[in-house]
């Protein structure tokens, strides 16, 4: 393949997106990819890592050598010039990154080599049509195309002037043009507004004023038609649709402690006991303190960037949502996100769907579906797994359809939803307001020229309609290692306590440093120096500094005195930092053009230019509401006409591949679910780790089980016959969905509401009220609220001349404390006692609605007339019902009735259990249709309960006015156990379990087939049909009755917190170190007993992994000396987990013995299924040396993998099968029979031998690609088998891997010199 050893050659990272022209390239043209500079790799790639006007000498040449080449080479494979030349009839294009683009450099800037960029670049040798295969090829916004080999990486710099507007000469003309030149999209209201505003102030705008303009009064960041004065059928609405959602606070519990004024909402939490560095800026001991903790909510949607490029407008969009979690209040802990995804449909080659029609055109300027399905789901995984934030819920829907008014209605612009769930401390829940003397602070990535104009482009009423440059130019790029730094600077500033430096924060978002830096200093006033901003790009423009959105960055207002302290915990971390001006207290936002001429603090700027001068009040003000005048349109509907005869499975065979009802494992594999070591539950569930949890759940501290819980519901469909019944049936989605955690009360239930509609189109204004109105009616019978959001309201699009609008949408998340994470119940059925009582919860009695449903969608219809909830005191009393016996436990699954009725509700309970069910509807009304009964997607609950308490229950129920009836029971278990299904006393359905599974995840693994190896694929498709589900056993008991730990942490790193709890609940006192201590000498390791070297992206991966943490202890003396003296001593040991297993295997701390500098015995190569892997896996204990897991030998146990790259490769030949010999394989993959095997998912990455972990030979030091530390708690077990017990917060939470670290302990104190 060519390129640097262990990358893959992707484009952007995006698997699969490309797939129709990697066909035509892949192989036949020899694509590659490696790094860009004066180092050539052989295969193709000039690999630029450039050290300044002179070439490197030859100790430098020897580091980049080591850094580019194999791990397993030496070498030789690297040169200072590229060996691909042109040949033949090819011509060479070369692409690779644009100076004047984006991303930071990774690099370690510890290596004694000074690197002024190092980026990749792709070289494919086409044939033919050069032009088309070059844009194709590249990113237009971060990558260029290099005519002629690079030489340098210099380049002139011209940043584009500052002009004027001729306003005061031209009026509204002269606004106008300057829409129409720089892509302001403002709208008539606006032209007339701003005229006024400089012909009263009697001067004119400069551009960047302008663009400053169009960008903060966007209705993307102004939120105008909810905010606005609406006119419906020639009526003025009492409320905005703002102060409806307002007014459903007045209905719940007042547990907000933020709501509608931050950057995300927030609710009163518990005390707690959670993990606290004693000195964050500095290398220290973990303690325990206890604190006050409270539940942070928040949701957007990153629609547009999505549209134009997938997998970087999903990584941009989780960035910011995750900045937005950071920046509540004085700070705040990121925890978890959720994810959803709205897309067209598929059209996936050779898997024609009967109801997709191939025939209808899609824009060129947008992404077609199929690559929004896989590319967004992977910008938002990468960028979660990089960053450290696993992804615990979430949705998937398809839709493209003609309706019978004729118009179409498809997510042609899509929808990348992206929510997340943390906590914040009640000390810094409230921002201090700006005064004067405080110090405005940048602090995450330089500026960049991206995300330039995004606020605007993203406003445009028909997407489309700009200039297709400007779209790709609008769209921002991610950075999750540099958004990592930065979250760890926040969280020293948050863990610092009384100390916390930050008086206010904000994340930079929409409208970039022109919007962040008016916000944060609302209403006292700045000025604002451009020469302090860290630019990575010198060319940029004055207008392009203060607008580009370039991402990971926040701004702080900061007093004098504490500065000192931020600076501190910004050098530990390696991350920028700049002051970039001074609250001033004159109510004005100044930015003043010193690039020239640098003022100096404390300088004076006058006579310099100021670019930006204008009143807070005139763009942060109360402003005139705009008017919009709307009509209310009755769709045109047709009755539901099924095919004469459709049987129930002919019916299923359809339902069960629909996107929205199909297994969704194609986007949780790839998706870490376990990193933080605070997950609960995510969505995989059962024995097999099937997709379907209804409620993600999070512990708030490693040392407690109070948590939180949220959920997700969202019924776009059910929306196009009636709107309001469709937003009544999302909160109703979400409520079904919450009900199976453990929370406080239902009026303390809180919910964001974002909306995703193409109001200022047609009719779609008067559906959006009707919606809203929906809503808040239902919200308001039940007692809870809506505490945040945000809305998005072009989602229409150009297609050649017609405008195609997406089906109006409303994502509702449901968020609670959770007083009790253990005690949620999941929908794996799992048949107490050999059989289980099966109950229906109706909260709709009696109604069988098809209108919407998943049958009539895949039927190319919608019916006309959509389930509803006429009732809201059923929903009250069926959840205050199921609360209670949550609480007694006496639930054993649950789930809820949503996308394909009734019937989908209970085969999904039947696939995640892995077990036959006998479901009886004997008392339905004679004259409805079974597919009626069956396929109905009316709001309701599916209960397994002991069968000796069924009658109880009903009773309970029905007490309530809730319908309630037993419809059958569960078992036996296996994949060959029956489904028998009657209705009416007439058999309808009688099929194994294991084939209607895999009807439904026969669409998913179709996807996977997309995005990863395709023989992987077919592997675990063929395991999934036949497998029973693991068989755990224990060789030792868990339970057993200090010494000091370091924690090692590099940039990248994002397993640290889990490890430093998992080693303290062992006895240990734990240190929280960084390769930065060690290499400035304020840490060393003479002290310690133990090392760990946690997992996560070192450097984010880009040259290999863990290559940049290896040559940044391999290459620096003082870093080097340290681990060697670690390591010689007797008295130590070391882990490496996942990345920290990788970088033992470069350094030779595992495995077969080597010489000195002979290259590492064995290295970590990418998974054979080409992908990062996220996956529950069973590995056997082997007898060998391995201190950490003696005692434990024989033990087949389930733990978290999550890794790209975890396939073990010897240097050697027979040094496997040595190292098996000699017991250096402590770990090992095995089958649900607990046998070694090679088979895919069950061996994840491929290793041969089934290799999962190897030790050094004296036994001391050991590394392993499975995580361990997130399972020493029977909480973070996604399935915990029921011979063991139900963990419960009473009992005993501790989980077998806990023996393990308590090893290390005993060891230590038992052996206090070493044990030889």
């Amino acid at each position: 393949m060519g390129g640097v050893w262990g990358q893959w050659g992707v484009f952007g990272g995006q698997w699969g997106v490309f797939g129709d022209l990697w066909g035509g390239v892949w192989g036949c043209l020899g694509v590659s990819r490696g790094y860009l500079g004066v180092f050539g790799v052989r295969g193709g790639v000039p690999a630029s890592l450039h050290t300044g006007d002179a070439p490197p000498d030859a100790e430098q040449g020897r580091i980049l050598r080591w850094i580019l080449g194999s791990p397993l080479g030496g070498g030789d494979e690297v040169a200072p010039e590229s060996f691909l030349q042109p040949h033949g009839p090819h011509v060479l294009l070369e692409i690779g990154p644009r100076y004047a683009g984006g991303g930071s450099p990774h690099g370690c800037p510890v290596l004694g080599v000074t690197l002024r960029r190092a980026g990749s670049s792709l070289r494919p040798p086409p044939a033919a049509a050069l032009g088309r295969l070059s844009r194709a090829l590249r990113d237009p916004v971060t990558e260029q195309l290099y005519p002629e080999p690079l030489r340098s990486l210099r380049v002139p710099v011209s940043p584009a002037p500052v002009t004027t507007v001729d306003v005061l000469g031209s009026g509204q003309r002269a606004l106008e043009q300057a829409d129409l030149e720089l892509g302001l999209a403002f709208d008539p209201w606006d032209v007339q507004f701003y005229t006024r505003l400089f012909l009263a102030a009697g001067r004119n705008p400069t551009t960047v004023e302008c663009f400053d303009l169009a960008q903060s009064n966007s209705e993307h960041s102004r939120h105008w038609f909810f905010k606005g004065r609406l006119v419906v059928d020639g009526r003025e609405e009492p409320q905005s649709l703002f102060q409806r959602i307002m007014s459903t606070q007045s209905s719940s519990n007042p547990n907000n402690v933020i709501k509608f004024s931050d950057n995300s909402s927030a609710i009163r939490g518990a005390p707690l006991s959670a993990l606290w560095p004693q000195d964050p800026a500095g290398p220290s001991p973990f303690e325990l303190r206890t604190t006050i903790r409270h539940v942070t909510f928040t949701a957007e949607t990153h629609n547009f960037p999505t549209a134009v490029a997938p997998f970087s407008g999903a990584t941009t969009g989780t960035g910011g949502r995750i900045r937005d979690v950071q920046s509540t209040g004085r700070g705040a802990h990121v925890i978890a996100g959720t994810a959803g995804y709205s897309f067209g449909n598929l059209l996936l080659p050779g898997y024609e769907l009967p109801w997709e029609d191939a025939a209808l055109p899609y824009p060129t300027s947008f992404a077609r579906p199929l690559e929004v399905a896989i590319g967004a789901s992977d910008g938002a995984s990468d960028y979660g797994n990089k960053f450290g934030e696993p992804v615990l819920a979430g949705f998937a829907r398809s839709f493209g359809q003609v309706l019978p008014g004729g118009q179409r209605r498809e997510w042609i612009k899509p929808i990348m939803f992206s929510g997340g769930i943390g906590a914040i401390e009640d000390q810094h829940v409230r921002k201090e307001p700006p005064e004067p003397g405080m110090l405005v602070v940048k602090v995450g990535g330089p500026v960049y020229r991206i995300g330039v104009g995004g606020g605007a482009a993203s406003s445009i009423q028909v997407q489309g309609d700009n200039a297709e440059e400007r779209d790709a130019s609008a769209v921002q790029r991610g950075d999750a290692e540099m958004e990592q730094k930065l979250n760890r600077v926040l969280r020293g500033c948050i863990e610092s306590g009384a100390g916390n430096p930050i008086s206010s924060i904000h994340d930079q978002g929409a409208g970039g440093n022109g919007n962040v830096l008016k916000e944060i200093s609302e209403p006292a006033g700045a000025v604002i120096y451009a020469s302090r901003f860290e630019r990575g790009d010198p060319t940029l423009s004055v207008l392009e500094l203060w607008g580009a959105e370039y991402q990971e960055s926040n701004a702080l207002l900061v007093r004098p005195p504490r500065l000192e302290l931020l600076q501190r915990l910004a050098r530990r971390e390696r991350c920028p930092l700049c002051v970039v001006g001074t609250v001033t207290g004159d109510g004005k936002i100044v930015l003043v053009d010193d690039l020239e001429a640098p003022v100096p603090e404390g300088g004076s700027h006058e006579g310099l230019p100021t670019p930006v001068n204008l009143e807070l009040e005139w763009v942060l003000g109360k402003m005139p509401q705009k008017e919009f005048v709307l009509q209310r349109v009755p769709p045109t509907l047709r009755p539901l006409e099924l095919p004469p005869g459709l049987s129930v499975l002919r019916a299923l065979e359809r339902v069960l591949r629909l996107p929205a009802v199909a297994s969704k494992r194609y986007l949780t594999n790839k998706v870490d679910r376990s990193v933080t070591g605070l997950v609960a539950q995510q969505q995989c569930v059962g024995p097999l780790h099937t997709p379907l949890a209804d409620v993600a759940v999070v512990a708030l501290s490693h040392f407690d089980t109070v948590g939180a819980a949220t959920a997700l519901g969202e019924q776009p469909v059910k929306g196009l016959l009636d709107p309001g019944a469709g937003a009544r049936l999302a909160l109703a989605e979400a409520l079904t969905n919450l009900v199976f955690a453990r929370v406080t009360d239902l009026r303390d239930v809180k919910c964001s509401g974002n909306w995703m509609w193409g109001a200022k189109t047609g009719a779609e204004g008067g559906a959006l009220v009707a919606a809203c109105e929906g809503l808040v009616g239902l919200l308001h019978r039940l007692g809870v609220a809506i505490d945040g959001g945000k809305d998005s309201l072009s989602m229409a699009a150009r297609v050649g001349t017609d405008t195609v609008l997406a089906p109006g949408t409303l994502v509702v998340s449901a968020y609670a404390v959770c007083p009790d994470i253990t005690a949620t119940v999941t929908p794996d059925l799992k048949c107490p006692n050999g059989k289980g009582a099966l109950l229906w919860v109706q909260l709709s009695p009696g109604r069988h609605r098809l209108g919407g449903s998943a049958l009539a969608q895949v039927f190319s219809q919608l019916g006309d007339t959509c389930p509803d909830l006429e009732d809201p005191k059923s929903l009250d009393g069926a959840f205050r019902v199921t609360q209670s016996l949550i609480r007694e436990r006496v639930l054993s699954a649950g789930h809820d009735v949503s996308d394909g009725g009734l019937l989908t509700c209970l085969l999904e309970m039947g696939f995640a259990g892995n077990c036959g069910l006998h479901v009886d509807l004997a008392s339905v009304a004679p004259e409805t249709p079974p597919l009626a009964v069956l396929f109905a997607e009316e709001p309701g609950l599916v209960l397994e309960v002991p069968v000796g308490a069924a009658g109880q229950i009903c009773h309970r129920y029905q007490e309530r006015g809730v319908s309630c009836v037993p419809i059958g029971h569960s078992g036996p278990y296996g994949p060959d156990a029956t489904v028998r299904v009657q209705v009416g006393g007439s058999e309808v359905l009688r099929e194994p379990v294991g084939s209607l599974r895999a009807l439904w995840e026969e669409t998913s693994f179709r996807l996977e087939r997309e995005q990863a190896a395709p023989e992987c694929v077919e592997q675990e498709e063929a395991e999934t049909r036949r497998r029973r589900g693991p068989s755990y056993r224990l060789t030792f008991d868990p339970q057993l009755p200090g010494p000091r730990v370091a924690v090692l942490r590099e940039e990248g790193s994002n397993g640290d917190r889990e490890m430093a709890a998992a080693f303290l609940m062992a006895g240990f006192q734990v240190w929280d170190v960084t390769t930065q201590d060690l290499c400035s000498g304020s840490a060393t390791l003479d002290g310690f007993r133990g090392l760990v070297f946690v997992g996560g992206f070192s450097y984010g991966d880009v040259l290999g992994s863990a290559k940049g943490w290896a040559a940044a202890v391999r290459f620096h003396p003082r870093a080097r000396g340290a681990l060697e003296r670690f390591r010689q001593r007797p008295d130590t040991f070391s882990l490496g987990v996942c990345n920290g297993c990788q970088l033992l295997a470069l350094l030779g701390w595992i495995g077969p013995p080597r010489e000195a500098e002979a290259p590492p015995a064995v290295a970590l190569c990418p998974n054979l299924s080409r992908r990062f892997e996220s996956r529950f896996v069973t590995v056997r204990v082997e007898p060998g040396p391995a201190l950490m897991l003696r005692g434990m030998e024989g033990s087949c146990l389930g733990v978290w993998v999550a890794h790209g790259e975890g396939r073990f490769q010897f240097r050697e030949p027979g040094a496997l099968a040595a190292a098996l010999d000699a017991g250096l394989v402590p770990l090992r993959y095995v089958d649900d029979g607990g046998r070694p095997t090679g088979r895919y998912p069950m061996n994840p990455n491929g290793s041969g031998g089934a290799v999962a972990a190897l030790s050094s030979p004296c036994g001391r030091h050991l590394g392993m690609m499975p995580h361990p530390e997130r399972g020493v708690r029977a909480w973070q077990w996604p399935w915990w088998p029921p011979a063991w017990g139900s963990p419960t917060a009473a009992g005993g939470q501790e989980a077998p891997w806990s023996r393990m670290f308590q090893n290390a302990c005993e060891w230590c104190l038992r052996w206090p010199h070493g044990e030889h």
